[in-house]
């Protein structure tokens, strides 16, 4: 454990080093009844580009590419109708007034090497067809090359686009899958979508959740994940159960679309009350479960996008329409009527709302960006004013937004530009207690990490016991469950936060394990021998110990004091019994200690079996029998 120790001790002590990519980020706050805009710090999730197992990673689908008349710009015209540009054939940039493409002359009584494609001669002699592959000719068009075939696929994908040449050696394609370029007249080609924001996301459909990592749904490219350690590309996944519910709720909207004799382009629902929303703006209700409808709402020509339905009370919705007009309608007594809620929202068309009843708080996607307000979902009440979130946000249409299941992270999708989080804004103004580990509301034990979304803590009691704040900001803190803390059925603990003072009530056992992720859901596992941490780049191998950070385990022996940093030489060891499993199976627990230098971590060590599959395992720990959360990670044999 040496290497780790001193890999840790040279990241800074107390919740810091390590620890600072593990919290939830903060936010410039301002007035919630104000129009202008919030700053949140938003954090990428991933790139702009998939992992297609092709040259390089790929993007959504590119129209057009050509060079300026000097040379010095390389343009390319995206599906979605925007122009970007690269001086240096790397980063992109927007473009307003883009030098117009060229027109290309196809020479007539050339021999083709294949049925269909396009020709782009050069002056040189040298002439390129573009079609299923690019092919090159050196001799008029009598003898040709297939650059870009291997076995009988294109290693840069399908759907070719355009072809633009600077010079008989670089090439530059245009195809469904981005921008490719080469430099050796096309015996070799590499990616320029690293950069390129041209990533179609319609939909988020997942956050990050025990192994999955966040999935979206795009144009074109079905399903995608940012696994957790699998570096910055979205991978392509065969989800069944994803899969089925996007094909379900497409085939209950096309048979609604029957039933109604409208096209119907939102449907939601909870119990046997169903909400249809049709491409003209009308609005019909079920309430028996589909079976009959009752139109209630007149059409106003904008489409329905789609509805936030309350799972608990179902008299309670929101409608978000496209178009010109209303954009928010919010009903209370299951559609009898509804009120506009658009307010000060801009203009622009309206896509997906995430709502977090409990805090009134409200987040609507539009083409004009993302939007907050607060929002009364049990009575009837002027409609709030709307704020920009922007912060460091690039400026594009949002296409969809939605919060986690604690209500706690804020996803939103940016059209080209693919996913972005940051803290929840709300989170402000109501107070959470959750896990530090994996932000869950797992029960707390003796000297484990919790972490208050929401406010700059000043002070926690329980009775006579007081529990160390450990790192404060605006936004959140960090506090330590003492040692000392008697196992009970729930304590009652208080915090004091600017001024005012909430009591939660926490279960507390003799251990909860809990393993360190990121925001990304990346567990926090350390390869003993380098100290690095593994990704994408970094997979475990068969045989190699590795180290997880973890909180949770209870007591320790020796006695150690609330508050302390554990000692970097013989920190105590964990009195419960740990195991750890990999894909269910048990392997060898080496150790299990305090973090040396750290205050509420504990390091678990671990060897794995000298023979493992290769890909993604299933890993987690067990304290006297309870269970951590289940993490991801990469093997090699």
């Amino acid at each position: 454990m040496d290497t780790l120790m001193c890999q840790i001790a040279t990241r800074g002590r107390v919740m810091a080093g390590i620890l600072g990519i593990l919290f939830l980020t903060a936010f410039t706050a301002a007035a919630q009844t104000s129009a202008s805009p919030l700053r949140p710090n938003w954090r990428r999730i991933g790139s702009a580009a998939i992992d297609l197992a092709l040259a390089s990673p790929a993007t959504g689908p590119v129209s057009r590419v050509w060079f300026a008349p000097d040379g010095s710009r390389l343009y390319a015209l995206t599906a979605a109708g925007r122009v970007f540009e690269s001086a240096d054939l790397e980063t992109w940039s927007v473009t307003a007034n883009p030098t117009p493409p060229p027109n290309v002359s196809s020479p007539t009584g050339v021999r083709l090497p294949a049925p269909g494609v396009k020709l782009y001669p050069q002056d040189s002699g040298r002439m390129f067809a573009l079609g299923a592959h690019l092919y090159r000719s050196d001799d008029g068009g009598a003898s040709w090359t297939n650059l870009t075939a291997y076995a009988d696929t294109s290693v840069i994908g399908g759907g070719q686009r355009d072809l633009a040449v600077r010079d008989p050696d670089l090439l530059i394609v245009a195809n469904d899958y981005g921008v490719w370029r080469s430099v050796d007249g096309g015996l070799s080609w590499s990616g320029l979508n690293q950069f390129l924001p041209n990533l179609p996301v319609r939909r988020i459909l997942a956050t990050p959740q025990g192994l999955a990592g966040t999935r979206v749904a795009a144009d074109g490219l079905g399903l995608l994940e940012l696994q957790p350690s699998g570096g910055k590309e979205w991978q392509p996944i065969a989800d069944p159960q994803l899969a089925s519910q996007w094909q379900r709720d497409a085939d209950q909207r096309r048979a609604a679309s029957q039933q109604l004799g409208a096209e119907i382009t939102a449907l939601a629902g909870s119990g046997e009350i169903r909400y249809a929303g049709a491409s003209d703006g009308r609005i019909w209700i079920s309430s028996d479960g589909g079976q009959t409808w009752r139109g209630v709402r007149p059409g106003s020509g904008n489409p329905v996008e789609n509805f936030y339905v309350d799972q608990q009370e179902s008299r309670i919705a929101l409608a978000v329409l496209g178009g010109k007009g209303a954009h928010v309608l919010r009903t209370i007594n299951t559609g009898v009527s509804w009120d506009d809620l658009s307010a000060n929202l801009p203009d622009a068309a309206a896509h997906n709302i995430a709502v977090e009843r409990s805090a009134g708080a409200a987040y609507v996607a539009t083409d004009g960006g993302l939007f907050f307000a607060s929002v009364d979902l049990d009575r009837s009440s002027p409609a709030a004013n709307w704020a920009l979130l922007s912060g460091s946000l690039p400026s594009a249409p949002a296409t969809d937004v939605k919060l986690d299941p604690g209500g706690n992270q804020l996803y939103v999708a940016l059209d080209g530009y693919g996913v972005f989080a940051t803290a929840a804004p709300h989170r402000s103004r109501q107070l959470r207690l959750v896990n530090a580990a994996d932000f869950s509301s797992r029960p707390a034990a003796p000297g484990s990490l919790l972490s208050v979304l929401g406010g700059r803590i000043t002070s926690a009691q329980a009775g006579e016991m007081s529990f160390p704040v450990l790192d404060a900001s605006d936004t959140e803190s960090q506090i330590q469950v003492p040692f000392e803390a008697a196992v009970s059925s729930s304590l009652s603990l208080a915090l004091e936060s600017a001024g005012r003072r909430v009591t939660f009530g926490i279960p507390l056992q003799s251990v909860s394990p809990a393993i360190f992720v990121d925001r990304n859901g990346a567990p926090m596992l350390i390869e003993a021998d380098s100290g690095l941490m593994f990704d994408s780049r970094n997979s475990a191998r068969s045989g190699s110990r590795i180290q997880i950070l973890t909180t949770g385990l209870g007591k320790v022996q020796p006695d150690w004091p609330t508050g302390m940093a554990a000692p970097m030489q013989q920190p105590p060891a964990v009195r419960a019994t740990m195991s750890a499993y990999l894909d269910r199976a048990p392997v060898e627990v080496l150790n299990a200690t305090l973090a040396p230098g750290y205050i509420g971590l504990y390091l678990v060590e671990i060897r794995l079996p000298a023979i493992v599959n290769a890909g993604p395992a299933e890993l987690y720990l067990a304290a006297d029998g309870q269970e951590s959360n289940r993490v991801r990670i990469l093997l090699e044999p």
